[in-house]
């Protein structure tokens, strides 16, 4: 049972547990043990986004590998992606990147990479957590590793976002508003836009510490909305804290969900013959309409449960080089081992530059069943309220009452005692009565516990 590792990395209120200097230190020290392997000499390279707690995490890991005998090289801010490519780059063993991606600056995390610069399974973070309380075999006096910093991680990344966009085409006559969310990308998103020939306005671009996230961003849109119709702007790309999530709008500020945008980037990849696996995955969370509008093309749709790590899981499988999430995770495998703004955001101008369409045709391919998402808690001790008979029936009624013409999604939050309820479907009004049907009983079962059954 994993106890540290959720479903993506580790994440917490910085300088609480378990995002402490001594918990870190520790998780170093268990994940060099993890991926120390064979005679040659052991390299892991750690990113970082813009909050001030990076400045106290970053080192209590650099001392943990080095103490396991690993040289360090150190990136600075760069995006998660950076993190995942430069771990393959520099063939190191394993890639660090601290970042709690969309969250406050007071939240901070880890996630881990393997030599592969893919996410680590389940069974390798729980193996790395399952050892974390024994004592380290550390390395000699000798053997010490060695830390040093990459001054150029910036602009190896730069120049390999700019060789996934088409040669030849560039993005001259573009006014793009691009919000980095004083977060991972402040430099590098406006710098490969600007070096492919687009007029940039780059806004969120001044991190210090506290500001990443706040009110700008892929989570907080609303900024980007009114500075590309306040600056007449072709469009927007909205970027969060460690630039793996990406939310877009067209020339009139309406906002292209990743949805919208994984339908572009796969009507072009079937197009030009370069999709592969038959299809797309995409999360139980994802609209309806992008399901239907998939399946017109006579391609399929498949479905993981929420995370991008079991988006690729299932990319990896199927052979399908296309994925990602609703929220804006955007993962294209051609290029990526994980999710990347930036790059998708490329794929998708690169896609309205050829057509030769503003953003507000190019991306409307289909229309969004009307969707639904409410959350309810519940006593953190009472009875989970998905094992209640009285819920079960509801939540089978729901099913019923949508039918063919929608669909019931039911889920518990990996970090609250919440139930996410979703219901989308045609007839809105239907949809709306049966996500409070639904979550009128979970309310009810919750405070009446076992007496409810």
């Amino acid at each position: 049972m994993r106890k540290l590792f959720g479903t993506d990395g580790v994440r917490g209120l910085a300088n609480a547990e378990p995002m402490t200097p001594e918990t870190m230190l520790r998780l170093a020290l268990a994940a060099g043990r993890r991926f120390t392997r064979g005679s040659h000499r052991h390299r892991v390279v750690i990113g970082k986004d813009t909050r001030l707690s990076g400045y106290m995490i970053e080192p209590a890991l650099t001392a943990g590998f080095v103490a396991m005998g690993m040289d360090v090289t150190l990136l600075g801010p760069v995006p998660t992606p950076a993190v995942a490519m430069l771990t393959r780059s520099l063939r190191a063993d394993l890639g660090v990147m601290i970042s709690a991606s969309h969250n406050p600056y007071g939240d901070n995390g880890v996630k881990l990479f393997g030599p592969d610069g893919f996410k680590l399974s389940d069974e390798i973070e729980a193996d790395i957590e399952s050892h974390m309380g024994e004592p380290p075999a550390l390395a000699s006096t000798a053997e010490l590793g060695r830390a040093r910093r990459l001054d150029d991680a910036e602009g190896r990344y730069i120049e390999f976002v700019k060789a996934t966009f088409p040669k030849g085409l560039r993005l001259e006559g573009l006014k793009i508003v691009v919000d980095c969310a004083n977060g991972a990308a402040y430099k590098v998103a406006p710098a490969v836009l600007w070096e492919l020939g687009a007029d940039v306005v780059a806004i969120a671009r001044d991190p210090d510490g506290f500001n990443i996230n706040a009110k700008c961003g892929a989570t907080y849109p609303e900024t980007m909305q009114s500075a590309v119709v306040a600056h007449g702007a072709h469009l927007g790309i909205a970027l969060d804290g460690d630039a793996d999530r990406l939310i877009m709008v067209d020339e009139h500020g309406r906002i292209i969900d990743g949805d919208q945008l994984m339908a572009i980037v796969t009507r072009c990849f079937a197009r030009d013959g370069r999709l592969q696996g038959g299809g797309l995955v995409t999360t139980v969370m994802s609209n309806l309409g992008l399901e239907r509008y998939v399946e017109s093309l006579g391609l399929k749709l498949a479905r993981t449960k929420v995370g991008d790590r079991y988006v690729i899981e299932r990319m990896r499988a199927d052979g399908i080089n296309i994925g990602g999430e609703q929220s804006g995770h955007i993962i294209l495998s051609d290029y990526a081992t994980t999710g990347d703004g930036l790059l998708a955001a490329l794929q998708v101008l690169a896609e309205t530059q050829q057509m030769q369409q503003p953003m507000s045709e190019a991306a409307r391919l289909f229309e969004p069943f009307p969707q639904i998402l409410k959350n309810v808690r519940f006593a953190r001790n009472s009875p989970n309220p998905l094992e209640l008979a009285v819920v079960k029936r509801a939540i089978a009624a729901g099913e019923d009452a949508l039918a063919r013409e929608g669909r019931v999604v039911i889920r518990p939050s990996g970090t609250e005692p919440l139930i996410r309820v979703m219901a989308e479907g045609q007839d809105l009004q239907a949809v709306q009565r049966v996500v409070d049907e639904i979550c009128g009983t979970i309310e009810l079962a919750s405070k009446q516990g076992e007496a409810a059954e």
